[in-house]
């Protein structure tokens, strides 16, 4: 019998990027590049002879073929991830599942993991897919670990890790330059596209009123933030904890050191009916603690 529906990975691909309206999203929450986001959708598209997305404006929106295809589909692809999950439970089963924030994964989480692990050798940990929309009630998930600030669901109990101090960075070799905010104010500002309020708030904590702040360019990735500072297209403000290392490599420089806060941050989330869980007390008191706080440094690139 010739099998008429696309892969798996298209599929998911379809509604993550549904879910979110936007390929670059999609791929942080599927951990793929936005390439591979592209090309698994122009794959379904071609598969089933028609488009499922429009371009309005910045974001993907489904047609309304691709509205229904994904109605139809969904279901399915929910039963099909829900059924793996819980057939990997029974293999291995993990004594702590958490769900955690892409960029913090990757930029802060996972260089400190090998540190945990040789202090909670016994304690399996396995990491749920990140969904932007996640209410934390699923059942398979023990912890979540992701930005935010009160209030929170009444269920939840929260506790701040990291990610609150702003830090202004520049290219190495432009640092002797930005003394002061007015020194950044005429260098073009790059933008976080999630938070375009970071650069304002920056700047009214060290004492000064700029007005009408416009981005030279916006990013959806700190990745790509930092990527374009060292490439020389400007200056950004980003979370400290996302950059240690490459402040600590020289690859780039925070020019003015004055510590500004946001009311953001990183938290771990959980229910309160799991507060005195063994695995999760030991995750929790090893993030909270000097271990997990204390910064990382990564042998620098080859």
């Amino acid at each position: 019998m010739r099998i008429r529906s696309p892969s798996i990975a298209e599929l998911h691909a379809l509604a993550a990027a549904a879910r979110h309206g936007n390929f670059s999203r999609a791929a942080a929450e599927l951990c793929v590049t936005q390439g591979a986001i592209s090309r698994s959708i122009a794959r379904l598209e071609e598969h089933l002879g028609q488009p499922v997305f429009r371009r309005q404006g910045r974001h993907s929106v489904l047609t309304q073929a691709g509205q229904a295809y994904l109605d139809a589909v969904g279901p399915a692809l929910q039963a099909i991830e829900a059924a793996t999950v819980q057939a990997q439970s029974r293999q291995a089963p993990a004594d702590l599942r958490v769900s955690v924030t892409p960029t913090l994964f990757s930029h802060w989480l996972i260089p400190r993991l090998p540190d945990f692990r040789r202090r909670h050798p016994g304690i399996g940990l396995s990491f749920a897919p990140y969904r932007r929309d996640d209410g934390m009630d699923a059942a398979d998930v023990h912890a979540w670990l992701r930005g935010g600030s009160a209030p929170w669901p009444r269920h939840i109990r929260a506790h701040y890790v990291v990610g609150r101090e702003l830090v202004p960075i520049c290219r190495p070799e432009d640092a002797a330059g930005l003394a002061t905010p007015q020194d950044l104010l005429a260098r073009p500002l790059l933008f976080h596209t999630n938070y375009p309020d970071n650069w304002a708030h920056w700047f009214r904590s060290v004492g000064c009123e700029p007005r009408g702040l416009q981005p030279a360019a916006d990013f959806e990735l700190v990745s790509l933030l930092v990527q374009a500072v060292i490439a020389g297209l400007g200056v950004a403000v980003v979370q400290r904890c996302l950059v240690e290392d490459e402040l600590a490599a020289g690859r780039i420089a925070a020019p003015i050191a004055t510590p500004v806060l946001n009311t953001r941050g990183y938290h771990l989330c959980h229910a309160a009916r799991l507060e005195r869980m063994p695995a999760l007390v030991a995750f929790r008191e090893w993030l909270l603690g000097p271990a997990a706080q204390a910064p990382v440094r990564l042998p620098p690139a080859a």
